[in-house]
């Protein structure tokens, strides 16, 4: 497989994760199928370019943890950009978190699937 359609095949799976947490969490929403198609992009961003960034930055509280504020790092930045998206609302903190604990392990799978 190319590697453009298996980056849009990897986007467009993401996006039905993110369409599919709702079901499982309460205190979540993904109103239409393009918040969560916005939604996985901007994730995937952020996530490649500024979560790297604030690991590095918050390093010694991550090495204090032994890794767990990777998680808190986690649930902010997906709370930050269900704030970005209209059409996505997460209801507090705790609903970001299990949030995105369950996307991160959905992508996991997702990205296990399409490997080569």
């Amino acid at each position: 497989m190319n590697p453009p359609l298996k980056l849009a095949l990897r986007w467009l799976l993401n996006a039905l994760a993110l369409m599919l947490l709702p079901e499982i969490i309460d205190g979540l929403r993904v109103e239409s199928y393009t918040a969560a198609l916005v939604t996985a992009l901007l994730l995937g961003l952020i996530n490649a370019l500024i979560r790297p960034l604030l690991i590095l930055i918050t390093l010694p509280i991550t090495v204090l943890t032994l890794g767990l504020f990777t998680l808190i790092i986690n649930a902010f930045l997906f709370w930050g950009v269900a704030g970005l998206v209209s059409g996505v609302h997460v209801a507090d903190f705790w609903t970001a978190f299990w949030s995105a604990l369950l996307y991160s392990l959905l992508t996991s799978i997702v990205n296990i699937a399409l490997a080569d």
